[in-house]
């Protein structure tokens, strides 16, 4: 008999849930719904139930890709029925990029499938684990840039991150990690950080994201520093996909949920 594992509850059907969390763009002082970012969530009521747990048990069982998979399934089925047709941004390893050599062609296809065009994608590669196979990973990034896929490096800032890799990859889309954003209002060094951040995204082309905003003082700060897409619970909760339309979303009502 086949011992039935955490991992495989993770696997089956039903096993991760998907909630979206807006990624809004600063248009003439207003919040304007520019991508939803996926977010997976483990088997409910398990210890995995927690993305950072989920995330971190996943690794520790080397099981980046398989994971991945699914929670990209599920993440481009739950953007079907979105309405609005905005971006979806949804996490990657890096790890899978280097050791899927069909990526790309299972993305095409999940995206085939639900009947959301692959451009409308956003990957956010994570930077928790290190790519080794330098080839297979930019040959990986190239295809997917070829299917019109937007790319996105998560958590600068910690972690892998460095200035070669910023480079290298070229990013879309920076995203700061909330480590420099919460506080950054009073902390001048996070300050600096941003704007360092902020001027090599522009000089490669990219833009920035700030993530994790929970107070209007950090909100005011990264704006006033050049960022006009920004992400937190200040904006609004990650919640379920039918939640979510075009529309542009006032700040001020959505904090109230904070």
């Amino acid at each position: 008999m086949t011992r039935h594992s955490l991992m495989d509850d993770i696997l089956a059907p039903g096993g991760l849930s998907i909630l979206f969390q807006p990624i809004f763009e600063i248009v003439n002082g207003d919040p304007v719904l520019f991508a939803l970012e996926a977010l997976a969530r483990g088997p409910r009521g398990s210890n995995v139930e927690c993305a950072n747990v989920l995330f971190e048990y996943v690794r520790r069982k080397g099981k980046e890709t398989e994971v991945d998979r699914v929670c990209i399934a599920r993440a481009v089925a739950a953007a079907a029925s979105v309405p609005g047709a905005p971006a979806i941004s949804i996490n990657v390893h890096a790890s899978t990029l280097e050791r899927d050599p069909h990526f790309a062609a299972f993305l095409s296809d999940i995206c085939n499938r639900n009947g959301v065009p692959v451009s409308r994608l956003i990957l956010e590669i994570v930077e928790q684990q290190k790519f080794w196979d330098e080839r297979a990973f930019f040959g990986a990034l190239a295809e997917l840039r070829g299917l019109g896929v937007r790319i996105a490096l998560d958590d600068i800032g910690i972690g892998y991150s460095s200035h070669r890799l910023l480079i290298e990859v070229r990013p879309d889309l920076f995203k700061i990690d909330r480590y420099f954003i919460t506080g950054s209002a009073e902390n001048e060094y996070s300050r600096a950080a941003i704007e360092s951040i902020v001027l090599l995204a522009t000089r490669l082309g990219g833009r920035v994201v700030a993530e994790g905003i929970e107070e209007v003082r950090d909100y005011e700060t990264v704006t006033a520093l050049g960022i006009d897409l920004v992400q937190g619970y200040y904006f609004a909760r990650p919640s379920f996909p039918a939640s979510f339309g075009a529309a542009p979303i006032n700040h001020e009502s959505s904090s109230a949920t904070h």
